[in-house]
């Protein structure tokens, strides 16, 4: 029998998908019903006729009932809720809370007129409890005590509102944006790294009064070569790569013998002059030389000391930790040869290399307690030369169809989906970033915890969190497997979950958070995240007022990061020459011819450039340095609380660092720092770099005068 299509759009809806979306153009699209069919499949269920679709509602409707509570509740603290309890119709039950702090709270049975419900001829009935306003914040169990004994649920109390902004008082903040693994020094090999990271932020914050130092996603890739070039691609997003890591920075490095001490500073050699090079950065060669450092290092025994820390590390990561590891050693031996038997790891392998590969797993887990220590000597450098607010890490949207996290959580992710963006004036056939996106129902029934042990991973050493496209925490564009980027729909989240459980986790470790939320999107978004203390990020190139002219800085939002640009965008240098145009069409980007791109283009840049010259800040035939330090302090009279520089934009660069909707037709996240001129430009550089001090001094005077 055939699919009725009103029937499957309205169960698609019911399932938080989304039957249609509002273009970039301002038109309303529909998704067509087979791709509504893939991502209905996505979610689990195969529906091919009326048949199949009454059969999985039924199912639907009978799945809460064969529980005796919900997987987990997620309530603000400032809001009341309830909790359903399904027991025999006609038997007692009572509900308390086991506090996260060890109390008990005991919960009041409400009115709840369900009728009974049959489910295979077991009678069920639903009572219901509540749960009050002002319970105390944190992860608590609901405990209900039936005649069929104790059953147990994670409720989860989150803040009304993240305040860790707040306590940057009336001084607003700025600090510099850095695609780390491009800014290297003469210590560096070949990559910048996380001894870079440290000598950045205190060179900013003590020479240049800056109080954040935002990077890329530091997130681990594979641990042989190749490399996956992009830091939105992880193989997982809780931990990090040892590219990252610096040799020289390692404690057991003091205690290797002479031949060893040797070897590494061969290693050094073989992948230190690429510090000079400006074409393109290698990462396979660096980290292989590092990984082969560090199997020396790792021979070295630990004092009774560092084994104590390395073993306090790994009880803080659990599980998580542990089943990462697992899955590095396993990839370190199957990675080429396996691929397939990598892709589809089945218990069994996974057992047999918990026993037989164990030294190998322990291996990797110490390397991520070595990067744990570098993160924390990182922040606390950052602190110390008097940056208000420290490291800025940065969480990509997802991770790759084939790694740890794929593998690791994988009932909590979709398969034969990948996320990515319809079209928009920039992209204009859609956007596919081919990654697993979270299962809504899935993250829900792991009580959203995969989430939560994330964030607390990536936040113990950060002062702040940058989320990127974090409009993705309300809906994602899933594209199913075989479509192009623009045949997708959006799927739905419960983002007052979602958010809530980050501004919990951000309350805790005082993390001040940073959301991506540009795109398309509905205006009570941004609303929303405001409402909740999540900061948002505004590019001056695309803030517009409700007639289409550029927005006046008095009109920006207060709970925001301004900045010129973003990583997707040429440095301002390459920006205001147009080579985001060219490049476009060269790579065969663009749907409108050239000259009407660039046309349009121009008149854009020209708008906004016209407003900085009614405000007297730049004057007639101004360069491009000039222009520049203009935009900036154009921003700068925003009320936005933070204010963020590109480092590209402070030395000169103008190459992008990442062309989106490009693989290899584009060298996308290889490009290392240089200046105008194309020379390098190092962490040692940047320190009385003559051009970097005029853009900050004029940031630094333009915000103490506001």
């Amino acid at each position: 029998m055939a699919l009725d299509s009103i029937a499957l759009r309205e169960f698609a809806r019911d399932l938080g998908i989304g039957t249609e979306y509002w273009g970039f153009d301002g038109t309303q699209k529909n998704v067509s019903d087979g791709t509504l069919r893939k991502v209905i499949a996505a979610l689990g269920h195969a529906v091919d006729s009326d048949e199949d679709l009454a059969a999985v509602r039924a199912e639907r409707e009978r799945e809460p009932w064969r529980r005796t509570l919900p997987p987990v509740t997620v309530l603000r603290e400032d809001h009341e809720s309830s909790i359903p309890v399904h027991v025999d119709h006609g038997t007692p039950v009572s509900v308390h809370l086991r506090l996260e702090s060890g109390g008990r709270w005991d919960l009041h049975q409400m009115d709840d007129f369900t009728p009974p419900f049959d489910l295979g001829g077991r009678q069920l009935g639903r009572a219901r409890f509540h749960l009050p306003a002002g319970l105390p914040l944190g992860w608590h169990r609901a405990v209900a005590e039936t005649s069929t004994g104790a059953h147990e649920a994670d409720v989860v109390v989150t803040p009304a509102r993240l305040r860790v902004h707040e306590q940057l008082g009336a001084r607003r903040a700025y600090g510099l944006q850095a695609q780390l693994y491009s800014v290297r020094s003469d210590r560096s090999w070949g990559i910048g790294d996380l001894g870079d990271m440290r000598d950045l932020a205190a060179i900013s914050a003590a020479r240049h009064g800056a109080d954040f130092l935002l990077v890329n996603p530091l997130h681990a890739s594979y641990p042989t070569a190749p490399v996956e070039p992009s830091p939105y691609l992880p193989v997982t997003r809780r931990f990090m790569s040892p590219l990252y890591l610096r040799i020289e920075d390692v404690p057991e490095l003091r205690d290797l013998p002479p031949y060893a001490r040797q070897r590494i500073s061969l290693l050094r050699t073989t992948v230190q002059a690429w510090n000079e090079r400006t074409d393109r950065l290698e990462r396979d060669e660096v980290l292989t030389a590092k990984m082969e450092a560090l199997e020396e290092l790792y021979a070295v025994p630990r004092t009774a000391g560092r084994q104590a820390l390395f073993e306090a590390y790994r009880r803080r990561e659990g599980q998580g930790l542990e089943d990462f590891a697992t899955w590095s050693a396993i990839a370190e031996k199957l990675r080429g040869e396996q691929d397939a038997a990598l892709k589809d790891l089945d218990d069994r392998t996974v057992e047999q290399a918990r026993t037989e590969l164990a030294d190998r797993i322990e291996f990797h887990a110490w390397v991520q307690w070595l990067l744990d220590e570098q993160q924390s000597a990182a922040q606390t450098a950052a602190l110390d030369a008097g940056m208000r607010i420290g490291v800025m890490h940065d969480l990509a949207v997802g991770v790759e169809q084939v790694g740890a996290d794929s593998w690791r959580l994988r009932h909590a992710l979709a398969s034969g989906v990948g996320v990515g963006a319809p079209a928009d004036q920039y992209n204009q056939q859609g956007q596919n970033w081919d990654q697993p996106p979270w299962h809504p129902e899935g993250l829900r029934d792991a009580s959203y915890r995969p989430w939560r042990d994330m964030l607390r991973s990536l936040m113990r050493h950060a002062g702040a969190l940058r989320i990127d496209h974090v409009l993705g925490l309300f809906r994602l564009w899933w594209i199913p497997e075989g479509n192009i980027a623009a045949d997708g729909a959006y799927v739905f989240y419960d983002h007052d979950a979602m958010v809530g459980i980050l501004a919990l986790e951000a309350h805790r470790s005082n993390t001040l958070v940073v959301g991506e939320d540009l795109g398309t999107f509905e205006p009570w978004v941004r609303d929303y995240l405001s409402d909740r203390g999540i900061l948002g990020t505004s590019i001056l190139w695309f803030e517009y007022d409700h007639e289409g002219k550029p927005l006046p800085p008095e009109d920006y939002r207060e709970l925001c990061m301004a900045s010129v640009n973003t990583h997707d965008l040429p440095p301002t240098a390459g920006y205001l020459a147009g080579d985001h145009v060219t490049l476009r069409h060269q790579l065969g980007l663009l749907e409108r011819d050239l000259e009407e791109e660039q046309t349009a283009d121009a008149a854009g840049r020209e708008e906004v450039l016209d407003a900085l010259r009614d405000e007297g800040l730049l004057q007639p035939g101004a360069d491009i340095e000039d222009t520049v330090i203009a935009l900036h302090r154009h921003l700068a009279r925003t009320p936005s609380l933070l204010l963020g520089v590109s480092l590209v934009d402070c030395v000169g660069e103008r190459r992008i660092q990442n062309q989106p909707g490009t693989d290899e037709e584009y060298p996308n996240w290889r490009i290392p720092l240089a200046d105008a001129q194309l020379h390098p430009v190092t962490i040692d550089d940047l320190a009385t770099d003559a051009r970097t001090e005029r853009l900050l001094s004029a940031v630094r005077d333009a915000l103490s005068s506001r």
